[in-house]
C-alpha cells in the first residue's frame, strides 16, 4: 500500500500564487487517495523543496515533522518584493489498520511544481501616480468613461530577450487595461469594491506574452466611474461617495535576463480622450455610441485621422490616503455563459429574451446593426408580472444598456463596466423586421471566481431545485463583496444577511479570501472616528443621510464575532481572528447597546427577526417575535464565542472574563424570558428556535421538553409553514432536530403553501427570494417597498441540507476531524453531500429503504479522520439529561455510541425508523384536516 498524491500547493488564501502579499506565505495542499492508497493514512512529516526564481535557481529541501498540511509555516528566507519561488511537497506517514496495526508508508511521489510570486511588499514600490483627464467631461455625472494611453518602446537590455512582465494595476473606478490591442486578462469590474477610503486593491497580471521586445508597444487602459463615484444608494442615491474624477495607476515592470528591471509609470507624460461609452453605471446600466468608436484606440496602428481623439493631457491626482494592496481573492469573470432558450412576445407585443435562469451579469449580441443615431435598448429584469417585464421592483434603476448605431455591424457586443440582474430582456428599438434569433444572445454570468467546493442532492426534485436556487443566489451576491441584492438601486454590503449565511457560502464555495477581505472593510469602517466600535450594517456604507453609520444591531453587528469563526471553522485558519480580534472584542466590549444591566437596551431599535412573513409588506421588521429577545439571545450566542476564540489565541484572562459574562447574560435572560415551567416569553418559532440552538434553557430536562413541545405546538399551528425571518429561518431546522423533531424539520422543508421554502420552487424560481411572498400565487409582484427575487439569505437553510440530511460538517476546525452524522426522514429516500475540504475529498452517501433499512458509504480523505454516528444512535442534543454530559463536538452536539474511523472509503449500515409521517397539522378538532401539501 501507498501514500497518497499529493495536490498542487497553494499559498495563503491566495487564488493563483500571483501577487501574494506577503513576504513567508503559509502552504497547503491536498491528498488524493486511490485503490492502492493505504486506509487510515496519517502524514507524519513532510519535505519542502524551495526553489527561488533567480538566475542561480538554488533549490533547498526543508524537511518537517509533522501532521499538518493546511497552512504550515514558510520554511524557507522570506521573500522580497516581486520575488518568486518555485515550491514541491512530499510527504511521510503511516497507516493504521482496521485491526489498529500502524504501518509506516514511504514518501509519497512529489507533489506538482506550484509557483508563489511576492506582489510589491513595500509602499515605495509603487512609484506610479494616479491619473486622471484634465478636462471633465461630465462634471456633474454621471461621469463619462475615460480612455488613457501609452505609446513605449523597451530599452536594448530588453529588446532582445527578457525573463518577463509584470502590470501593476488599479483604478478609482473600475478599468479594463490592453497591451497592443489585447485585453490584459479576464476581469470584469477590476479592481473590485473596497471602502476606498481605507483601502484599495491593485492587480498583478503576467504580461510577458502581449510585449513586442523590438517593436512599439503601446499600453491602453479604459476606466469607468464603477462604484468610486458612481451613483450609490436608496432613494436615488448620492454619487461621489469617495471622489469626483475617475482615476487609473498602472505600473509595468520588465525583468530583462540578467535582472535588470525596466518600469513605465502613470504619469503626467499620458493622454486620454472620452470613450464612446457615454455613461457606463452600476444600477443605470451602459450608453455605448458606436459612431464615436475607434477600433484601434488600444494598437500601436491607429489612423491618423483618429489620433486627436486621445490627445487631452492627462492630470497628476494626490496620492490617496489609503492602503494599497495585492487582494487574496480572486477577481470577478464570466464563470458561466447561458444561452436564450426563448424569444416572445410580451402582452403589449414587446420582444422578451428568457435565459431560463435569475443571474447576474451581462448580455453578450452576438451580431447588431441598428442605423446611424438609431438605438436599441436593452432593459432587464428579474421576472415577468402578467405578461410584461417586471421593473417595479428595479425601484430606481434603469438596468438597461443602450446601444446608438454607427450604420455598421457590430458584434460581438457586450456592456464593459455594469452587470445586472435578471432572467429576462426586453428588447426596443431592434433593427430587423421580424423575431430576432434566440442563437443570436447570451447571458454572460458573472461573480468573483471562487472555487466550488459543496455539492448536495437528494431523491426529492424539488429539494434539489432549492439547492440550485441557493448556489446562485450566492454565484448572484458574491460579485466582488457579499451583498443582498444584485438589481435593484441597492446592491449593497448588509451584514446581517452576510452572516448569517457564512456557514452555507463557506461549504459551497471557498469563500474564505472574499469573505476576508470584506471583514477588513467591516473593521476599518468600525474604527472611523465616531463608530464607537459599531460597525454599519452596510459595508462599505453606501445608505443615505436617513440611516445612521453607528446604529447598533444585534445578528448585523454580530458579523463581527461570528463569520471570523465560522471562517475559521471551514478552513483552520487561525490568522483571520487573530487580524479580527480587535473588531470582535471592541464590538462586545464598546458597541453593543447595553441597559446597565448588561443585556440590550429595549429602546435600542431593532431588525431583530426582519421580514417575518406576518410582518406588513411596507413594516418588515414588525414580526411577531420580541426585538429584544432576539438582540439578547444573540448577545449571549455571541459572548460564548467570542470566549472561545479568547481561549483559541491563549488569552485567557479575556477568555475567563467573557466566559462570566456569558453566564451572567444567560442568567439574566432566563430570568427575564423563560418561566420556572419552562416557557418562553415571546413563544414564536423563531424565539424558540434560537433559545434551543444557542442553547439558553436552563439544564432542566421537564423545561426543555416544555420547549420542545411549544415549538412543536406552533409548526404544527402554522401547518408546516415558515412563521421566520432573517434571525429564525437558519435555525428552525437544526432545532426542531436539536430537540428531538427532525420529521417536522422535513415536513416544514418540504410544505409547498406560502410561506415555505418550496413555494418559490412551485412559482418557477431559480433562485432564492427576499420575502417568502416576493411574487403572489395570481403572478402579482409584493406589493412591498423592496422586492428582491434574488436574495441568498433565507437559503441559509442549506446548512441544514448539509450536515444533517447529507450529513458532514467539521468536528474541528479546518475539517480535519469530520463529523458525519446523517438523520434521514421525511419523503427523501437517498441523498449524496461532497465536500472539497482542506484535507481533500469528504462525501457522505446514503440509502433509506422501506422506511428501515438505512446504508450509507463515507469517504475520508487521507491524514484526517471522521466520528460517525448512525441514525439509529442519535439522541437529541436538547433533550440530553445534564448527567449524560456535553459532546466534545461543535455546535453543541453530542455524540452516542459514534465511531472514529481513519482515511478510506466506509460502509455502514443500520435499521432505522423515523417516526411520524407525514406530521399532522393542530387543527380544531370540529374541522376536518386540511390536504397535505408535500413536494414528492
Amino acid at each position: 500500500m501507498s501514500s497518497p498524491t499529493i495536490t498542487r500547493p497553494v499559498f495563503e488564501q491566495h487564488h493563483s500564487g500571483l501577487g501574494v502579499d506577503c513576504s513567508q506565505p503559509r502552504i497547503s495542499w491536498q491528498f488524493e487517495a486511490d485503490e492502492g492508497t493505504a486506509p487510515g493514512w496519517t502524514q507524519t512529516g513532510y519535505e519542502v523543496e524551495v526553489t527561488f526564481c533567480s538566475s542561480s535557481n538554488d533549490a533547498h529541501t526543508y524537511s518537517i515533522t509533522s501532521d499538518q498540511s493546511v497552512l504550515v509555516p514558510w520554511p524557507a528566507r522570506p521573500l522580497q518584493s516581486r520575488e518568486s519561488a518555485t515550491i514541491r511537497i512530499r510527504a511521510s506517514g503511516h497507516s493504521v489498520t482496521s485491526d489498529a496495526i500502524t504501518r509506516d508508508i514511504d514518501f509519497s511521489p512529489w507533489s506538482p511544481a506550484a509557483t508563489v510570486e511576492a506582489a510589491l511588499l513595500e509602499p515605495s514600490d509603487l512609484t506610479a501616480d494616479f491619473i486622471t483627464s484634465s478636462q471633465d467631461f461630465e462634471p456633474r455625472g454621471p461621469l463619462r468613461p475615460i480612455r488613457f494611453r501609452k505609446t513605449f518602446s523597451l530599452p536594448a537590455v530588453c529588446s532582445q530577450h527578457f525573463r518577463h512582465a509584470r502590470l501593476y494595476i488599479t483604478a478609482l473606478g473600475v478599468y479594463e487595461a490592453y497591451i497592443n490591442g489585447e485585453r490584459v486578462g479576464d476581469e470584469y469590474m477590476a479592481p473590485g469594491w473596497t471602502t476606498y477610503k481605507h483601502r484599495i486593491a491593485y492587480r498583478v497580471h503576467d504580461v510577458s506574452e502581449l510585449l513586442r521586445p523590438s517593436e512599439e508597444n503601446v499600453l491602453a487602459i479604459q476606466a469607468a466611474e464603477g462604484w468610486y463615484a458612481g451613483r450609490l444608494g436608496f432613494r436615488g442615491g448620492q454619487r461621489f461617495r469617495y471622489g469626483d474624477k475617475i482615476g487609473i495607476l498602472a505600473q509595468l515592470e520588465v525583468t530583462g535576463s540578467e535582472s535588470e528591471r525596466w518600469t513605465l509609470t502613470t504619469d503626467h507624460t499620458w493622454q486620454c480622450g472620452p470613450s464612446p461609452l457615454v455613461t457606463s453605471e452600476i444600477y443605470d446600466g451602459e450608453v455605448f455610441d458606436s459612431r464615436e468608436e475607434d477600433d484601434q484606440w488600444n494598437t500601436c496602428g491607429r489612423s491618423p485621422s483618429r489620433s486627436d481623439k486621445l490627445n487631452i493631457p492627462v492630470t497628476v491626482l494626490p496620492k490617496p490616503a489609503a492602503k494599497l494592496f495585492s487582494p487574496d481573492m480572486a477577481p470577478v469573470r464570466v464563470t458561466e455563459v447561458k444561452p436564450c432558450i426563448d424569444v416572445f412576445q410580451s402582452a403589449s407585443g414587446k420582444i422578451i429574451l428568457d435565459f431560463g435562469q435569475n443571474l447576474v451579469g451581462v448580455l453578450r449580441v452576438k451580431s447588431l446593426a441598428p442605423g446611424t443615431g438609431a438605438e436599441v435598448c436593452f432593459t432587464h429584469a428579474e421576472v415577468m408580472e402578467h405578461g410584461e417585464l417586471g421593473i417595479r421592483p428595479l425601484k430606481l434603476a434603469k438596468c438597461r444598456d443602450i446601444v446608438i448605431g454607427s450604420g455598421h455591424e457590430l458584434g460581438p457586443w457586450s456592456p464593459k463596466f455594469t452587470f445586472h440582474g435578471f432572467r429576462y430582456v426586453q428588447l426596443d428599438g431592434w433593427p430587423d423586421a421580424g423575431p430576432p434569433d434566440a442563437a443570436n444572445f447570451e447571458a454572460l454570468v458573472l461573480h468573483t471566481d471562487m472555487t466550488r467546493r459543496g455539492f448536495f442532492e437528494c431523491s426529492n426534485g424539488s429539494v434539489n431545485q432549492l439547492h440550485r436556487n441557493v448556489v446562485w443566489s450566492m454565484r448572484g451576491n458574491f460579485l466582488s463583496l457579499p451583498t443582498d441584492c444584485p438589481q435593484r438601486d441597492e446592491r449593497l454590503g448588509w451584514t446581517g444577511d452576510a452572516q448569517v449565511f457564512a456557514p452555507t457560502a463557506s461549504f459551497l464555495y471557498d469563500s474564505t479570501p472574499i469573505l476576508n477581505n470584506w471583514l477588513e472593510d467591516v473593521a476599518a469602517e468600525q474604527f472611523e472616528e465616531g463608530q464607537n466600535g459599531v460597525p454599519p450594517v452596510v459595508v462599505p456604507f453606501a445608505l443615505g443621510p436617513n440611516f445612521a453609520r453607528n446604529m447598533p444591531q444585534a445578528i448585523w453587528d454580530d458579523v463581527t464575532v461570528l463569520m471570523p469563526h465560522d471562517l475559521y471553522r471551514y478552513s483552520g485558519d487561525q490568522a483571520v481572528l487573530e487580524r479580527q480580534f480587535r473588531s470582535m472584542q471592541a464590538w462586545l466590549d464598546e458597541g453593543v447597546a447595553r441597559a446597565p444591566d448588561g443585556l440590550w437596551d429595549p429602546n435600542v431599535w431593532q431588525f431583530a427577526d426582519w421580514l417575518d412573513p406576518s410582518a406588513p409588506p411596507e413594516d418588515p421588521a414588525n414580526g411577531r417575535t420580541d426585538p429584544s429577545l432576539v438582540a439578547n439571545a444573540y448577545l449571549v450566542h455571541t459572548t460564548r464565542v467570542f470566549a472561545r476564540v479568547c481561549r483559541l489565541l491563549n488569552k485567557s484572562e479575556l477568555a475567563e472574563k467573557h466566559e462570566a459574562d456569558a453566564d451572567r447574560l444567560l442568567q439574566l435572560f432566563q430570568t427575564r424570558y423563560i418561566t420556572p415551567e419552562g416557557h418562553l416569553m415571546s413563544s414564536t418559532q423563531t424565539a424558540l428556535s434560537l433559545a434551543i440552538s444557542f442553547d439558553l434553557f436552563p439544564s432542566s430536562l421537564s423545561m426543555r421538553k416544555t420547549a420542545s413541545a411549544a415549538l412543536d405546538r406552533l409548526v404544527r399551528t402554522a401547518r408546516f409553514t415558515i412563521a421566520t425571518g432573517f434571525a429564525g429561518t437558519p435555525v428552525i431546522a437544526g432545532a426542531l432536530t436539536a430537540a428531538g423533531m427532525p420529521q417536522l424539520a422535513y415536513r416544514m422543508l418540504l410544505e409547498t403553501q406560502c410561506p415555505s421554502w418550496l413555494y418559490p420552487i412551485t412559482m418557477g424560481a431559480t433562485t432564492v427570494w427576499e420575502r417568502w411572498n416576493s411574487m403572489m400565487p395570481d403572478g402579482t409582484i409584493n406589493p412591498g417597498h423592496m422586492t428582491s427575487f434574488n436574495h441568498y439569505a433565507l437559503g441559509a437553510v442549506a446548512d441544514w441540507l448539509h450536515s444533517s440530511v447529507g450529513g458532514i460538517s467539521p468536528a474541528e476546525a479546518g475539517w480535519k476531524v469530520i463529523r458525519v452524522r446523517p438523520i434521514p426522514g421525511g419523503n427523501i429516500a437517498s441523498a449524496k453531500v461532497r465536500f472539497h475540504g482542506p484535507y481533500g475529498l469528504v462525501a457522505c452517501e446514503w440509502e433509506w429503504k422501506d422506511g428501515s433499512a438505512f446504508s450509507m458509504k463515507v469517504t475520508v480523505p487521507p491524514n484526517s479522520t471522521a466520528v460517525v454516528t448512525l441514525p439509529c444512535d442519535v439522541k437529541p442534543s436538547f433533550l440530553r439529561t445534564a448527567h449524560e454530559g456535553k459532546g466534545r463536538l461543535v455546535n453543541g452536539v453530542d455524540q452516542e455510541n459514534c465511531q472514529t474511523v481513519g482515511s478510506g472509503v466506509h460502509v455502514f449500515t443500520c435499521d432505522f425508523v423515523a417516526g411520524e409521517w407525514p406530521p399532522k397539522p393542530w387543527t380544531p378538532p370540529f374541522l376536518p384536516p386540511p390536504p397535505a401539501t408535500i413536494a414528492e
